[in-house]
């Protein structure tokens, strides 16, 4: 693999706001080149052999934490995982204290998911180590953001111009703000639709069009990046039930049939099957969802390599 010496213009990922377009191509840059590696036979370089990385969790997540400690073993870093329910925050330990404990045993970079909006933006500014943003409350998650773009762009080439349909619970996604900043950085052109109660009341404003028709945004559209309905997010009732939402707003294969040609499905998972995608619209040929996957450990060995790089 050959060395990239550029650097990312920050020395955190904390949201894909804070990222400029160069970025954004350099990351991608980076992760087609460690694409090459995971699919060796050997599936590992020595790129962070000096370097420990914590994994702190504070929410629950298995697909995110499992894809970051993979490219982080990939990459050859030392790796310690961190979880919120079997620590001393349980005991009323702050947020600093915490991470500052873990910091003085030499660790160089922290990868955090928190439920409070900003969590990461508020130790950026109070510790030295790098940190790369896993998801903070209904804020960002960019790193979900950088493998849905560059999932995109591995179909469509060049994604100026392209049209992006970000489809379900818009209100509580972190996924979703994320994918806004990316992809209206790339030029995409980007559209959101959902029931009107999950739709938030000034996104136009991010330079994205907003419809509640399914039918006429899936026919506008090229990619449908479809959300999962997170009720756990959700104290009062949005919709009158699942079985509505599926029916007005789910994915299903008669609905894509109908369309003038196929259309390219997203999703970044867990799924909840028959509700926003039934399983013979996420297994199809046409659904890109398991590349998504593979594609996160990519852009994640990319993300902490051009940080551990900007540490040099």
């Amino acid at each position: 693999m050959s060395t990239i010496r550029q650097q990312l213009s920050t020395r955190h990922v904390l949201g894909i706001k804070d990222l400029t377009p160069e970025d954004i191509r350099l990351i991608f840059h980076t992760a087609d080149e460690f694409k090459e590696v995971i699919n060796r036979p050997i599936k590992k370089v020595p790129s962070l052999r000096d370097i420990t990385i914590a994994n702190l969790f504070f929410e629950d997540s298995t697909r995110t934490r499992v894809s970051f400690e993979l490219a982080e073993k990939r990459l050859s870093a030392d790796v310690v995982n961190f979880s919120a329910s079997s620590s001393s925050v349980k005991k009323g330990e702050t947020l600093l204290d915490t991470v500052n404990n873990i910091l003085s045993m030499k660790v160089d970079m922290l990868v955090m998911r928190h439920p409070a909006p900003g969590a990461p933006h508020f130790l950026a500014q109070h510790i030295d180590a790098n940190i790369v943003n896993a998801g903070d409350g209904t804020h960002e998650h960019p790193t979900q953001a950088l493998l849905d773009a560059y999932s995109m762009q591995e179909q469509l080439g060049d994604l100026k111009g392209r049209r992006i349909a970000i489809l379900g619970d818009i209100l509580h996604s972190r996924v979703a703000l994320s994918n806004i900043f990316c992809l209206t950085k790339l030029g995409a052109k980007v559209r959101v639709c959902g029931p009107p109660t999950l739709i938030p009341r000034h996104i136009a404003e991010l330079g994205v069009e907003v419809s509640y028709d399914l039918r006429e945004t899936l026919e506008w559209c090229e990619v449908a990046n479809v959300l999962r309905i997170q009720l756990e997010r959700q104290n009062i009732r949005y919709f009158p039930s699942l079985r509505e939402y599926s029916r007005y707003f789910g994915l299903n294969k008669e609905l894509l049939s109908g369309l003038d040609g196929p259309r390219i499905i997203m999703h970044p998972g867990p799924i909840n099957r028959g509700v926003e995608l039934t399983s013979d619209v996420a297994d199809s040929e046409h659904s890109i969802i398991l590349q998504q996957v593979e594609n996160g450990v990519a852009i994640r060995m990319a993300v902490l390599y051009l940080l551990a790089v900007s540490r040099s």
